[in-house]
């Protein structure tokens, strides 16, 4: 059985994938178009959580995971960011838990962090920012798809192939998912 750790580590790296993936399928300009409604483009998102994981990790065990230098309502403001911009910001933000994941094992899981003022064991803290990734992942390629109309490319089973999907399940380990959310079709 794999480590809780190496689980957790691999389900980051599968939704770092999914947003890659969206994020390969828009132009540029289509970087910081606004979401339905006003919402927030593609670019905006990508900084809150590269801002998001940088704060957290950085240090992760041992100071607040809220750093004072974190601007998170900045985060959120329109930017017009280039793709290369965007891409660095992004990397800062995901070299920050990956590596973070690379030191941990299962044995810190019980250990205490501090995010914003509160004790949170680390089992705690990295759910609840692999599910804030996660969320906003799905943001991204939501607002992607409505960009992309009838040119998207699937990044899970495409409609209508459930069936033939079901018959040889390859996505269902993270790994494999990732691996092909970065394949081109």
């Amino acid at each position: 059985m794999s480590s809780i750790v190496a689980s957790l580590h691999a389900e980051y790296l599968r939704y770092k994938a999914l947003a890659e993936a969206a994020l390969g399928q828009l132009s540029e300009p289509e970087l910081v178009v606004s979401g339905a409604g006003a919402g927030n483009s593609v670019a905006t998102i990508c900084w809150h959580v590269a801002g998001n994981l940088r704060s957290r990790f950085t240090d992760f065990l041992s100071s607040d995971g809220e750093k004072p230098w974190r601007r998170r309502e900045e985060e959120f403001q329109p930017r017009m960011a280039s793709r290369a911009e965007l891409h660095a910001h992004w990397e800062r933000g995901w070299t920050a838990v990956l590596d973070t994941l690379s030191d941990l094992t299962d044995a810190d899981l019980a250990r205490t962090v501090i995010i914003r003022g509160q004790g949170l064991t680390v089992a705690e803290a990295l759910h609840r920012s692999l599910a804030h990734t996660s969320y906003h992942v799905g943001q991204i390629v939501y607002v992607a798809r409505g960009l992309r109309g009838e040119d998207w490319r699937f990044l899970s089973i495409p409609p209508g192939q459930s069936e033939q999907y079901n018959a040889q399940p390859t996505l269902e380990a993270p790994g494999a998912h990732a691996a092909s959310v970065r394949q081109p079709r």
